[in-house]
């Protein structure tokens, strides 16, 4: 099962909130790579280490987690930013 993304960019407008990612920050919360038009990555293809949710979950997390609880909990983050 692929994480079920369904590219809001929820996560890629608040890049500030975590000091893992608040070096994207392009000055507005926003990551510097995402495209307001499209809502999409500039750099999909490039992205960094931390926007690719399978090797997040291969390098740091697979000892703790199965996949379904490790996107089960990403998913209640997209909620929460979600609402934001």
């Amino acid at each position: 099962m692929d994480f079920p993304c369904t590219k809001c960019g929820k996560c890629c407008s608040n890049v500030n909130l975590s000091p893992i990612t608040s070096y994207l920050d392009r000055g507005d919360g926003t990551c510097e790579h995402f495209d307001d038009n499209t809502k999409h990555c500039k750099i999909y293809d490039n992205r960094p280490e931390i926007c690719r949710i399978e090797l997040q979950f291969n390098k740091y997390y697979k000892e703790r987690f199965s996949w379904n609880e490790f996107i089960a909990i990403n998913l209640e983050v997209c909620e929460k930013l979600s609402e934001k």
